[in-house]
């Protein structure tokens, strides 16, 4: 009976360990962190991970990380909007790429059950009129994608 156990654990522990052993990345790729968040306007894509975290002050802050790429000309960014129970704040520019060119982007933004905030890549670098659709950044999964 005691063998049978540790063959249980032996094989339980191989199970769980083996997924993780996945191939490394490229170097110039970085793995989406996370739940998985993208958006997308004309030549122009941003995708990466979101998740939520303490802050250094021990509130809870939402994180986005990813990278804008774009494949045309012309300039393109990334906005931010969020809203704190029925009040929204206006659009954020986070980044910005011009040309055939691919950019980190970083949202930070403090958070609360009922904060609620989307992304979206927008044409231009003045403002958020010409974007594509709206993609949240605070609708949570019940497992990760």
């Amino acid at each position: 009976m005691r063998i049978r156990s540790w063959a249980t654990a032996i094989t339980a522990a191989a199970c769980c360990i083996l997924p993780l052993a996945a191939p490394a990345a490229a170097a110039d790729e970085k793995p989406a962190r996370g739940v998985a968040w993208s958006a997308s306007h004309e030549t122009a894509t941003a995708s990466g991970g979101r998740w939520v975290e303490r802050s250094s002050t021990g509130l809870h802050q939402l994180v986005a990380e990813g990278r804008l790429a774009n494949t045309g000309e012309g300039c393109y960014s990334v906005w931010a909007r969020f809203q704190f129970d029925f009040v929204p704040t206006p659009p954020r520019k986070q980044a910005t790429v011009c040309g055939n060119d691919t950019v980190d982007v970083r949202v930070t933004q403090s958070y609360m059950p009922t904060t609620t905030g989307s992304i979206a890549v927008c044409k231009g670098s003045e403002n958020a009129r010409d974007c594509g659709p709206w993609q949240s950044l605070t609708s949570w999964p019940v497992t990760r994608p």
